[in-house]
């Protein structure tokens, strides 16, 4: 059933925005140079790699200077970018992460293996599940790169209090997974995107 509304959902949106994402696009190739899309490597479900996909908001090689997003105003990002993140359009092409079936519309959120590598036994239980656009530690931390940006060291902040928080959520949403569930974050989901 999941799966189901998973692919139904994804193709409609995908069908539906194609208009508004041909926009994107074209405001993403005049802001600079670099291509339209992004990926990056992510551990989905029973460990697998997968590559994530996403609208370009940085500029090219920003990965090399750090995998985290810091403040709301990090240099790297592009001017059309900042706008892409702040109203979470840059995520729109992960429609095709769920099409395919590495991603779900609601679940854990995807981490990079840097970071997966250092979960311990209980957290590695968010990778028995399809990881999502969207999840309760997606909207505890709508705001993530604007907390890290007060942070002396981000990386640490991330690591040592972010992440385990973020992972605690993830166990609590596997724990209470089902159609309502979903239904009711993904509605949160959108409230707080248009709020």
């Amino acid at each position: 059933m999941k799966r189901l509304f998973d692919i139904t959902a994804a193709i409609l949106v995908l069908i539906m925005g194609l208009p508004f994402f041909i926009i994107i696009a074209l405001l993403i190739v005049l802001d600079g140079k670099g291509g339209v899309f992004y990926s990056q490597e992510r551990i989905g479900r029973y460990k697998r790699s997968f590559n994530l996909y996403k609208f370009r908001t940085m500029q090219p090689g920003s990965d090399s200077l750090g995998q985290l997003t810091i403040g709301s105003k990090d240099s790297r990002v592009t001017s059309i970018g900042y706008y892409l993140r702040k109203y979470k359009i840059d995520e729109f092409p992960q429609l095709i992460n769920i099409i395919a079936g590495h991603m779900s519309v609601v679940g854990p959120r995807p981490e990079v293996p840097k970071y997966v590598k250092m979960y311990n036994q209980e957290q590695l239980n968010v990778l028995k599940v399809r990881p999502g656009l969207t999840d309760y530690a997606s909207l505890e931390y709508f705001k993530e790169n604007e907390l890290l940006g007060k942070a002396q060291d981000p990386e640490n902040v991330y690591i040592k209090e972010i992440m385990p928080q973020k992972l605690a959520l993830n166990n609590k949403y596997i724990k209470e997974k089902g159609m309502l569930t979903d239904l009711n974050i993904i509605l949160k989901t959108l409230l707080r995107i248009f709020n």
